[in-house]
């Protein structure tokens, strides 16, 4: 009881309004329309409270999007959704176990329930914005577009290219400091 106390307390009114809404909202919509798939509500659920938790900095948030990507897989090959399944399993799903060792390996003042924040400089936000722009030059993965495989592989080339940039950025930083 005084977890779930302390727990309504990390959260804003309006946090939790906000989550409280979303929630009621997927309820209603499950059981105006589904009224059966009870993996779709859980997996709903779950991904509306990643968020709020993602949004405060919590590494917790990553953790239920690892789950939420998981059902998500299952939801999305029961349906035959192939590319969905994909994209939360091969991406998401993947993603989200970096950010949470990134974020409990990097927590705020020593508090494991906020992760530090990083500024960008111009050239990252540069750097991000081609990468945008690269990105949203292929329209879908699974068809060969504008830029082909060729501009799917920039992307991904690109995105760990910076990727090894921060990492070595942080290293430097760390042993500047020594």
């Amino acid at each position: 009881m005084k977890n779930m106390k302390s727990l309504f307390h990390y959260f804003s009114k309006g946090e939790l309004a906000l989550w409280g809404i979303s929630a009621m909202l997927i309820i209603a919509s499950f059981l105006m329309f589904d009224r059966e798939s009870y993996l779709t509500l859980t997996a709903s659920l779950i991904g509306v409270t990643s968020l709020i938790f993602n949004a405060k900095g919590n590494p917790l948030g990553q953790l239920l999007i690892i789950v939420f990507s998981v059902l998500y897989g299952i939801i999305s090959y029961a349906f035959s959704y192939y590319g969905e399944m994909i994209t939360y399993l091969g991406m998401t799903a993947p993603m989200a176990v970096f950010a949470l060792f990134s974020w409990l390996k990097n927590p705020y003042k020593g508090n494991r329930a906020e992760v530090e924040i990083n500024r960008l400089s111009r050239r990252e936000y540069l750097f991000a914005a081609l990468l945008t722009f690269f990105n949203d030059m292929r329209i879908d993965v699974f068809e060969l577009n504008m830029l082909g495989v060729v501009g799917i592989l920039i992307v991904v080339i690109s995105a760990v290219m910076y990727i090894m940039y921060r990492v070595s950025l942080k290293k430097a930083e760390a042993i500047a400091e020594i």
